[in-house]
C-alpha cells in the first residue's frame, strides 16, 4: 500500500491542502493520504493559534467525504518539538512492511532538508513527493543533492495547481469577520465560526 504523509500545522485547513493531497494521490497513484497535524513544529516562528484539539477536528471535517484521505493524531500529544522522522518510524512500526510511505513536501521545504533531524534515517523510511509550483523554477537540485546526497532516487517530482490561499490569510479574514467561502470547506468555515476561532488576532 502506497501512503503518502501530507504534514503541516493546518492553522486552518485550506482548500491549497486539499489541492496538494489530491495532486499528490492522483500522480503518484497512492492508495491513502495521512493528514498529520503538527504538535509543535520546530522550525515555525511561532506556535499554532488554534489547539491541536482545534485543528484536528477542522482537519477531520475537511477531509470527511473523501474515504481515501485519513488524519492522524500521532503529533497530538508528542511532548517537545516534533520531528518528522520521528513520526515515520513510528508509522513504519505501525503499518508494517507492505507500507510505503511518501512524505509530501513543497520545494521551499525541501531546501531545508538538511536541517532537519537525521535526515538521512528519514529518507531510509520515505520517499518525497516534491511540489513543482509557478514561482520556485530557480530551486538549484544539484545544489540540493550535493548538500542532501542521499536524496538521490528518492525524490518524484509532481505538479500541484497553485491555489491563491494562504492560513495566514485566512487568519486575518476571520479576524475580520469576512467570508471564508470558496479558501476552506464549508464545514471548516462553519467550525471557525463557531469556536470563535482567530477572533483575538490575525
Amino acid at each position: 500500500m502506497k501512503i503518502g504523509i501530507l504534514g503541516g500545522t493546518f492553522d486552518p485547513i485550506h482548500m491549497g491542502h486539499l489541492s496538494i493531497a489530491d495532486a499528490a494521490m492522483t500522480q503518484a497513484r497512492l492508495d491513502r493520504v495521512l493528514f498529520i497535524p503538527a504538535g509543535h513544529p520546530r522550525l515555525k516562528q511561532s506556535e499554532p493559534q488554534a489547539s491541536i484539539e482545534q485543528r484536528l477536528e477542522m482537519v477531520r471535517l475537511a477531509t470527511a467525504d473523501e474515504t481515501r484521505y485519513q488524519v492522524s493524531d500521532i503529533e497530538a500529544n508528542r511532548p517537545g518539538p516534533t520531528y518528522s522522522v520521528d513520526t515515520l518510524e513510528e508509522l513504519s512500526a505501525t503499518l508494517g512492511a507492505g507500507t510505503d510511505l511518501f512524505f509530501i513536501l513543497g520545494l521551499d521545504v525541501l531546501g531545508q532538508l538538511d536541517q532537519w533531524k537525521d535526515p538521512e534515517r528519514l529518507l531510509g523510511l520515505c520517499r518525497l513527493l516534491v511540489l513543482d509550483r509557478p514561482g520556485e523554477q530557480d530551486f538549484s537540485w544539484p545544489d540540493f543533492y550535493r548538500r542532501v546526497p542521499q536524496a538521490e532516487g528518492r525524490v518524484q517530482v509532481i505538479d500541484a495547481p497553485l491555489v491563491d490561499v494562504s492560513a495566514t490569510e485566512l487568519r486575518g479574514r476571520a479576524a475580520a469577520g469576512e467570508s471564508l467561502a470558496g479558501q476552506t470547506p464549508g464545514a471548516v468555515a462553519v467550525y471557525i465560526g463557531q469556536q470563535s476561532l482567530y477572533q483575538q488576532k490575525s
